[in-house]
């Protein structure tokens, strides 16, 4: 499929369609659907449509057959080639329903729609169908085929009935020899289970054994007789009914002028009830059509998005207004709505319906879509490259027929760039004399649009109450500053919206201001928020000495001699050892005797002075791993 078609999702309209066909013929007719470029091909075609809408409303679900491998069989028959019963009745089982079809295109003829004279285009060939209808059933011949094949499978059954009653005779006789009281069948043939050491008393030829060697299963020369000529009753049984089928196949190719026929009118007859299906499950109606360049369309709805949901689109363009500019903020369904006027063309001109209440849509040769980031990783394009490579592509094969559709148009790059760049594309297109959709933000295009009669500018309405897209298309406006608005309702105050608006279009204008009841004097009002806490500097210490751990001091005013077990805190306290006891004495309390450095080496385990031996030992342990019944008093 085109690409331009799969970006405004025509394939998924197509592959709903299939879906209304019957037989796979119509599914691969509808898969080949492309746009007509002859108006009265399309109108016709869209005739045959409204038509089997209408025959679908009144008369109800047409019987159209699936008609699998119809035409298969058909070629065999013809190359006369041998049909098993089972492909006799698929031949059978058609001709039925083309006399079905028949009889529900009759009743469209009394309500004079057209489409209904396709009757007369479907013989259901009654002779041949009866036949095969006598001759087959169940996917077998019938016994009543004919006279002969009638007597001999009585003959056969008689013989079979024979067969069984000898064979439970002989058992019944002969009891004595059989390891069994029932008689078995070993490779189609009935035998009587008979002890080894017996088999010599039963007359007969043993077919067979069990696996533990005991038993022989021997067919009684009695029953072999009876057997014998049922074989060959079942040989010429085998021969009537071949030559049943192929008077059958005979038939058949005889009259392959009208399968054909008929296999061609339910294709297309399946074809259009499933266009007419489409139109009834979408709520669609016949667009007039015309080659004049106007294209307009009332309550349209896209028939991919709910029904309930989807708000419907009033839109036109045409006599006089080549271009269509339209603006207004994201998510306001622009893109939706570009694609829903370029689909509704497509789908027209396949002859199909389109949902909405009134269309008139004009015949293009091509439409040409860029819609979509069109990112290419593949080619290692950007967003933008895509899009230009892609614009390029359409203003070359662009012609005055033509639909171009194209969304944020200049997007994805400087915005000033961009904007010359849309500006200049449109341009062309203008000059092309083609109908053009485009979608953009830049105000300056709107400018450019305005200047140009052939140009119309448009606008998705916006609910500036609840500040949520409307959905609705308004030809003859551009897009409102609803960025400005919007900021504006969520709290901007006026003194930066009236920065931003300067900015954005180089002055401010006081309509601008009035229109958004600005207030230059607001300002943005501040909260509340708490601060960093900054940790606090440490004050100097007082001068004097700064006792380390193991210091030997004197504790005043007694004068006792002590050992420096922490050095002083914040507060000046200290922790000394005195005469095995730790206690905690203020700095100014003590007088340096001998520093650590002296008294020690300097890797010293203080440890030795200041822990007991029982915590001494328990470090000790704890170095080896975690010991869960050992803890430690801190100092």
């Amino acid at each position: 499929m085109d690409h331009n078609l799969e970006i405004l999702e025509f394939d998924k309209i197509i592959g709903k369609l299939a879906e209304y066909a019957s037989s796979q013929q119509a599914k691969e007719v509808i898969g080949d659907l492309v746009p007509f470029l002859s108006e009265s091909e399309l109108k016709r075609n869209l005739s045959d449509t409204t038509q089997a809408r209408q025959m679908l409303d009144i008369i109800g679900t047409p019987p159209v057959p699936a008609m699998e491998n119809v035409d298969v069989l058909l070629e065999k028959a013809v190359r006369y080639e041998l049909l098993v019963p089972e492909e006799l009745e698929q031949i059978g089982m058609f001709l039925a329903a083309v006399k079905r079809m028949k009889e529900y295109l009759e009743r469209g003829k009394a309500h004079q729609i057209s489409l209904a004279y396709y009757e007369e285009n479907l013989i259901p060939l009654e002779e041949v169908r009866e036949e095969l209808g006598r001759c087959v059933r169940y996917g077998k011949i019938d016994d009543y085929a004919s006279a002969a094949l009638r007597d001999m499978r009585r003959d056969i059954r008689r013989l079979e009935e024979k067969i069984r009653e000898k064979a439970e005779s002989l058992l019944r006789s002969q009891k004595k020899y059989m390891s069994e009281a029932f008689i078995v069948s070993r490779n189609g043939r009935i035998c009587l289970p008979v002890r080894k050491d017996y088999k010599s008393k039963v007359a007969g030829s043993v077919m067979d054994k069990s696996a533990s060697g005991t038993t022989f299963f021997i067919e009684p020369a009695a029953v072999a007789k009876y057997r014998e000529e049922k074989e060959l009753l079942e040989i010429e049984e085998d021969n009537e009914i071949r030559r049943i089928i192929y008077m059958l196949i005979d038939r058949i190719a005889e009259s392959e002028e009208v399968f054909r026929e008929d296999i061609k009118t339910l294709v297309k007859l399946d074809y259009i009830f499933a266009k007419g299906k489409l139109s009834a499950d979408m709520g669609g109606t016949e667009p007039r059509i015309n080659t004049q360049g106007y294209l307009r369309l009332k309550e349209a709805r896209h028939p991919l998005l709910d029904r309930e949901g989807c708000v419907p689109l009033d839109f036109e363009m045409g006599n006089g207004r080549k271009g269509v500019i339209i603006t207004g903020p994201n998510t306001g369904g622009k893109t939706v709505a570009v694609k829903t006027v370029g689909l509704f063309s497509v789908m027209a001109c396949c002859g199909l319906h389109i949902p909405c209440a009134e269309a008139d849509i004009c015949m293009q040769n091509q439409v040409l879509c860029d819609i979509g980031d069109g990112q290419n990783i593949a080619d290692n394009l950007s967003t933008f490259s895509s899009h230009i490579s892609n614009v390029l592509q359409i203003l070359r094969k662009v012609t005055e027929e033509s639909l171009v559709i194209m969304d944020e148009l200049g997007s994805g790059t400087d915005p000033t760039e961009g904007m010359g760049i849309a500006i200049a594309i449109i341009e062309q297109l203008r000059l092309s004399g083609c109908l053009f959709l485009v979608t953009t933000h830049y105000p300056e295009v709107k400018a450019y649009a305005a200047r140009h009669g052939e140009i119309v500018n448009a606008r998705m309405e916006f609910d500036r109450e609840n500040l949520k897209p409307l959905y609705r298309m308004e030809i003859g406006k551009s897009g409102e500053s609803c960025a400005l608005y919007i900021a504006k309702r969520l709290g901007m105050p006026g003194e930066m919206l009236v920065t931003a608006a300067r900015e954005a279009y180089g002055e401010v204008q006081e309509e601008l201001v009035k229109e958004l009841e600005l207030d230059r004097g607001m300002k943005l009002e501040k909260e509340y928020v708490p601060s960093v806490r900054k940790s606090r500097e440490k004050k100097a210490k007082p001068s004097g000495a700064v006792f380390t751990r193991g210091d030997s001091v004197a504790v005043l005013p007694e004068g006792v001699i002590g050992i420096v077990v922490v050095p002083e805190d914040e507060r000046g306290n200290v922790l000394v050892q005195v005469k095995g006891e730790k206690i905690t004495v203020n700095r100014k309390r003590l007088k340096l005797k001998v520093p650590a450095a002296e008294l020690y080496p300097e890797d010293y385990d203080f440890s030795i002075i200041f822990d007991t031996v029982e915590n001494r030992k328990a470090r000790h342990r704890m170095e080896k791993g975690y010991q869960g019944d050992l803890m430690i008093p801190l100092e």
